[in-house]
C-alpha cells in the first residue's frame, strides 16, 4: 500500500485532491496535515472522516518535531505539498506568514523528505517522490495583445509577495533536485475553480454576493484575463506528474480557457439570473484596482500534454455551470464558512 503525505488537503485544491485520489485508488493510505487556518475547512472533507485509507492530523510544516515524526510512523512514498497561504490581497497587506508557510515551511518539508528518503551512499529509496505544488503567477504578467503564452522556460517575474514567496519555493525544491538528486517535481497550474473553494476567491465571491444581492467588486476596468482550469482536471494533471512525471521537471498545467475577469462576472450574473431576475448587471461595481494587479496569465501545457498525455476534460462554461449549481446546493457549506461556525468542524 502507497503512502501518501498531503499537506495542506483541508483547503480547496488539497481537499478535491484527497476525494479523487480515494475515488480512484483502493491500494493508498493517505495521511492530510492541515494548520487548519482560516482557510482549511474540515467540512470538505466530512464524508471521508471515516475512510481507513485516510488519517487526517492537525499541524504545522514548519514544525520539524511533528513532521520528522510522522515520516518515521508513516514512511512516505509520496508528499504532495499543497500548504501555502495563497491569496494575493492577503499578501499585500501583509506578507510575514506568507514567507514563514510557503517557504520555511516548504524547506522543513524538504529537508525530512529527505532526511528519510535518502540511502547511506547519498541515493534515495525508490519510488519516493516530492511534488511541489505551484502557481502560474510565478512567471509575471502577460500583455493583454499578445499571443504568448507561460512555458517552463519562461523567466520567473514575480509581482506579488505571494507569488513571490511561491517562486522562492520553487527555486527551493528544485535546488534539491540540483544539488541532491532528490526526486522531485513542480506543477505550475493556472487559476482552479470547483466545489469547496473558499469564498475570498473570485467565483464562490461574486456566488454569494449574487444570492444577498450584494455589490460585486471588480478590479479597475474588469479586462484582466485569467487561464481557468476545473479543480478535478488539475487533480489528474497532479496524479499523472506524480507517477510518470521525469524526475526533475517542472510541468505548467493549464485549462486553454482565458476569460477576462468583468465576463466571467457576467457569466456568473446570466446563469443565477434564471433563479432570481434581481440578480443582473446593475450589481456590478468596479473599484480602485489591487496593487500590481498582472494583467493576463496564460499557460502553455504542452510539455504535459505531450510527454505524459494530459488535456483538460471540462468545458468552461459547462463546468462553471455545474460549479454553480454545487454552491447553490450546498448553501449551508457557504453559510458556514461566512458565520466562522465552519471553524468548530476540528475536534482534537
Amino acid at each position: 500500500m502507497k503512502k501518501y503525505l498531503i499537506t495542506g488537503g483541508a483547503g480547496f485544491i488539497g481537499s478535491n485532491f484527497i476525494h479523487y485520489m480515494l475515488d480512484k485508488y483502493n491500494d493508498i493510505f493517505i495521511v492530510n496535515l492541515d494548520k487548519l487556518t482560516y482557510a482549511g475547512n474540515l467540512l470538505n472533507l466530512q464524508d471521508i472522516k471515516n475512510n481507513k485509507n485516510y488519517k487526517f492530523i492537525k499541524g504545522d510544516i514548519c514544525d520539524s518535531k511533528l513532521t520528522d515524526k510522522l515520516f518515521a510512523q508513516y514512511d512516505f512514498d509520496y508528499v504532495v505539498n499543497f500548504a501555502a497561504e495563497s491569496h494575493v490581497d492577503r499578501s499585500i497587506e501583509s506578507a510575514n506568514s506568507f514567507f514563514e508557510t510557503n517557504v520555511m515551511g516548504t524547506l522543513n518539508l524538504i529537508q525530512t523528505a529527505m532526511k528519510h528518503w535518502k540511502n547511506p551512499d547519498d541515493s534515495f529509496k525508490s519510488g519516493r517522490k516530492y511534488l511541489q505544488i505551484s502557481t502560474d503567477e510565478v512567471y509575471g504578467s502577460l500583455d493583454l495583445d499578445s499571443k504568448t503564452k507561460f512555458s517552463e522556460n519562461t523567466k520567473i517575474d514575480p509581482h506579488s509577495p505571494y507569488s513571490s514567496s511561491k517562486a522562492s519555493a520553487d527555486l527551493l525544491v528544485k535546488s534539491f533536485f540540483d544539488t541532491y538528486k532528490m526526486p522531485i517535481n513542480i506543477t505550475r497550474c493556472s487559476n482552479n475553480y470547483g466545489p469547496y473553494q473558499f469564498p475570498e476567491k473570485l467565483i464562490p465571491l461574486m456566488f454569494s454576493k449574487c444570492i444577498k444581492k450584494e455589490q460585486l467588486p471588480v478590479y479597475g476596468d474588469g479586462k484582466n484575463v485569467r487561464d481557468w482550469i476545473y479543480v478535478l482536471d488539475h487533480c489528474r494533471a497532479i496524479d499523472l506528474v506524480l507517477h510518470k512525471g521525469k524526475v526533475g521537471e517542472i510541468y505548467n498545467v493549464g485549462g486553454d480557457s482565458e476569460v477576462p475577469n468583468i465576463d466571467l462576472v457576467k457569466k456568473i450574473i446570466q446563469y443565477l439570473s434564471s433563479y432570481d431576475k434581481n440578480i443582473n448587471e446593475k450589481l456590478i461595481t468596479y473599484v480602485k484596482d489591487r496593487k500590481g494587479h498582472d494583467r493576463r496569465y496564460a499557460i502553455d501545457f504542452s510539455k504535459i500534454k505531450d510527454n505524459l498525455g494530459f488535456c483538460p476534460t471540462h468545458d468552461f462554461d459547462t463546468s462553471l455551470k455545474m460549479t454553480l449549481d454545487w454552491y447553490l446546493n450546498n448553501k449551508d457549506w457557504l453559510e458556514k464558512i461566512e458565520s466562522g461556525e465552519y471553524q468548530n468542524a476540528y475536534k482534537a
